[in-house]
């Protein structure tokens, strides 16, 4: 019999599945799940045909899959596969495990990204991982599933920045020397005499040999470990490339040191210096990367850094702490103040104010009480509350978040394609140009051409590497969604980056996104001999019976002002009218104006006030009292406080704004000339909402749609993109691409200035990495030296492609301090 583990179960997986019908396939299904190890539990659902396996280790899709066919029956449809990619160094390398990844059977697409070192893999039940582990390790990479590397995924890379570090101090130290023996005698004539006379050419060349050697067999040896088997699998990168050139160097300097009589006369020369330097400044670069890689990922680092490792309990009467792990749902957990709060949950009692800003972006604490939702991750302010656990683990709001982020961050945007078929063959090509140039110069060059053709051929093999170009759109990607997340936009889908920069029109549902979402009481006067407490008593105790969400607001009102509701008799509702009813004694109507006038009562009274609710988009409604007309109110769902700055941004940009709303026209108009906004459809039922966006489409080009996310999802779909508003607690919204968890419009300016702002940091990026290939390799090449005599040294080349790289970095970085 299996031991189960009694550590509360902190993985699932959810498998649709097709063939059932019945409670006994159910049960078979289930038995076959549980007896994979490490499964603790296994639920299968007929009606939704879905299965959620839970367990206290990561689980192989795979293995739940085989485990369903053996009970008979099929997954229709998995979760991408993630891995974790070691060993990739260059766009070239991005193309060839893709294209490793492409071949495994059953894999429908493969995108790996260089930045993010993961692929991510899509494809149907048969894929098994290890065959895609196995494809990788063909390529020449290591690879591992991400939930396996996860938790020693940031020590291997503080661990790899170390190393990089040693190996760069020590390469520099073994360098130095060699530089200035070299360098030195051709600058200075005088240093040069001084070494022949007391060193002797051939005793500083002997020294040049040993420290290189050292350079080259140390903290060098990585790029032949990685480079000379790629070679040799006809699949060069850019390891293949630094090693190349360097052992050309060394080489032809080895001759020249040992063997000189094999050389043409004039051609004896050494190149240790360039081995060595080319080494030591593609080590800086890359330790430079590696600093900079990390700091793209430190959104990521952010949010699991804000997951509480433990939390107080309620057992048996008792509080105590345990770790977050071992909460389950419906856990009572207590949060005393400047807490972080642990799990996602439901407050059963206190009270306080809660930061919620690394969820929402917004700075303002938020007040939460009996019956309000909290989040995992956000921090208690200055009350103890208890709440009880209601998501935990993968389901929690804050790991939905890590996990759009991460999906963000690894997704390939559009503007990728053309780059990804430039970089596959830019390798090969690189060393063909090489190949070329030696043999031009050996032929046309001047003497000494084998020198000068070595030279050159290894100038630019060095200089024309192509990191820039692979990490200049990951990096970028990486850091906008990752400022996106802090500034509460979500990116579901990288692509939506790209797209949203692009659109012309953002149109906006009225309810819940430009206004609040819940009528409330915005006008209520009374005519003098009448009590304004009095008459919302009165008002208030006949709406209580009205299931109108005009009713449910005034009593509302009623409610926060403490009053006490009458009991009511002979209750009547006037359909297209109003409603009547006996309180304490008094007969009271409420309606429109054409019921007052019906029942014989004049309104002119209230005539001002009438003019100006309707200037206001508001329609308002009468209060008599035994005949006597006693009030006019007005509800209203009330405009967002953000929503003007909002429209206001959106203009700004140069973006129309159109509101598509199922109410009445009057009121849409209203509201419309009140913001500012440029077109309006009202009247419009949720199908109709679609037919308006593709109008808006045809008119105007790409749209964007703003909704809730529920009742919006055909619109959302239908939108060139479509940004949901968050609440805060619902962020798996799977209509839109962008999520807003503010809840607040002025994310949709913010979403469309980042998105213009991480377009444009690409754009940079790549336009630096080709300029610089396109420039320096002719330049490598020697083209410039029969007009100036200008010629790139293999020292100066490294140099160059290690700052290439940099750059892109540092530019991408700079989206970092995006302001919304």
């Amino acid at each position: 019999m299996k031991t189960k583990n009694t550590k509360a179960p902190t993985y699932h997986e959810v498998l649709s599945i097709e063939g059932m019908s019945c409670a006994s396939c159910v049960g078979r299904i289930e038995k076959q799940l549980k007896n994979i190890e490490h499964v603790e539990n296994a639920e299968v659902n007929l009606a939704t045909e879905q299965a959620t396996v839970y367990s206290s280790q990561p689980l192989d899709v795979a293995q739940l899959n085989k485990a369903v066919e053996r009970a008979g029956y099929k997954v229709t449809e998995t979760k991408p596969i993630e891995l974790s990619i070691e060993g990739m160094s260059c766009a070239s390398c991005v193309g060839r495990v893709e294209k490793s990844l492409a071949k495994v059977a059953g894999v429908q697409q493969a995108t790996v990204n260089l930045a993010t070192e993961r692929a991510w893999i899509k494809g149907d039940a048969q894929i098994q991982t290890s065959d895609l582990i196995d494809a990788v390790k063909k390529a020449g990479y290591e690879a591992k599933l991400v939930e396996q590397d996860q938790s020693d995924r940031q020590d291997k890379k503080a661990s790899e920045q170390k190393q990089l570090k040693r190996d760069l101090g020590l390469s520099a130290l073994l360098s130095l020397p060699v530089f200035i023996l070299a360098m030195g005698s051709h600058m200075i004539p005088a240093f040069h005499m001084w070494v022949v006379n007391n060193l002797g050419t051939q005793q500083s060349w002997l020294i040049q040999f040993v420290l290189t050697t050292l350079v080259l067999l140390f903290p060098g040896r990585r790029f032949y470990q990685k480079g000379v088997p790629a070679l040799l699998r006809f699949a060069p990168d850019m390891n293949s490339l630094v090693a190349i050139g360097t052992i050309a160097a060394y080489g032809f300097s080895l001759i020249a040191t040992f063997i000189p009589q094999a050389l043409p006369e004039g051609t004896v020369h050494v190149y240790y210096e360039a081995a060595a330097m080319i080494v030591s400044l593609i080590l800086l670069g890359r330790y430079f990367e590696a600093k900079a890689k990390g700091r793209t990922s430190q959104a990521i680092q952010h949010l699991v850094g804000m997951q509480a490792k433990t939390a107080r309990v309620q057992q048996d009467g008792k509080v105590i702490e345990v770790p977050v792990e071992d909460v389950t749902a419906q856990m009572i957990v207590e949060i005393r103040p400047g807490e972080r709060v642990p799990i996602d949950g439901e407050v059963v009692d206190g009270h306080s104010y809660i930061d919620e800003s690394m969820i929402t972006g917004e700075p303002v604490p938020v007040k939460k009480q009996a019956g309000a939702q909290v989040v995992g991750g956000t921090i208690n302010q200055n009350g103890t509350v208890n709440i009880r656990a209601t998501a935990i683990g993968e389901d929690s709001v804050l790991a939905q978040i890590i996990r759009m982020v991460e999906q963000a961050q690894g997704s390939k945007l559009p503007i990728q394609a053309l780059v990804d078929k430039v970089t596959m063959w830019f390798v090969p090509a690189v060393m063909f140009l090489s190949a070329l140039t030696f043999i031009v110069w050996l032929i046309f060059g001047p003497d000494p051409a084998l020198t000068f053709g070595l030279i050159n051929a290894v100038a630019v093999l060095i200089v024309a590497c192509p990191c820039a170009m692979g990490l200049a759109t990951p990096t970028s990607i990486m850091v906008g969604t990752g400022r996106g997340a802090e500034l509460g936009v979500l990116f579901r889908k990288g692509e939506a980056l790209q797209m949203l920069q692009d659109v012309s029109v953002v149109a906006v549902d009225k309810t819940g996104t430009l206004t609040e979402g819940k009528p409330t009481l915005t006008d209520f006067q009374v005519q003098q001999g009448f009590e304004k407490e009095q008459v919302l008593r009165v008002v208030a105790s006949v709406e209580a019976k009205s299931e109108h969400p005009i009713g449910l607001a005034i009593v509302q009102a009623a409610e926060q002002q403490n009053i006490q509701l009458l009991p009511i008799a002979d209750f009547e509702a006037m359909t297209g009218l109003g409603i009547q009813a006996n309180v304490a004694g008094q007969v009271v109507h409420i309606g429109a104006d054409r019921y007052m006038q019906q029942l014989g009562l004049d309104v002119a009274p209230f005539e001002q006030d009438a003019l100006r609710l309707g200037q206001e988009g508001k329609t308002p409604l009468y209060v008599s009292i035994d005949q006597q007309l006693a009030a006019i109110i007005a509800v209203a769902d009330p405009i967002k406080e953000t929503t003007h700055a909002a429209i206001a941004a959106l203009h700004q940009l140069g973006l129309k704004v159109a509101m598509i709303t199922g109410d009445n026209r009057h009121t849409a108009q209203a509201i419309a000339a009140k913001l500012n906004i440029d077109q309006v459809v009202a009247e419009v039922l949720p199908e109709g909402k679609v037919d308006a966006i593709r109008q808006l489409q045809e008119q105007y080009g790409r749209v964007a749609f703003v909704g809730d996310g529920i009742n919006d999802a055909p619109a959302l779909a239908q939108s060139d993109v479509g940004l949901a508003i968050g609440t805060g607690t619902d962020v798996a919204i799977e209509a839109a691409e962008v999520v807003l968890m503010s809840g607040s419009l002025q994310g949709v300016p913010t979403a469309i200035a980042l998105s213009k702002a991480t377009i444009s940091n690409i754009r940079q990026n790549l336009a630096w990495a080709f300029i610089y290939n396109v420039a320096l390799i002719p330049i490598a090449a020697g083209v410039l030296y029969p007009a100036f005599g200008i010629l790139l040294s293999p020292i100066f080349a490294a140099g160059a492609m290690a700052l290439s790289s940099v750059f892109v970095l540092g530019n991408a970085l700079r989206l970092k301090y995006f302001k919304a």
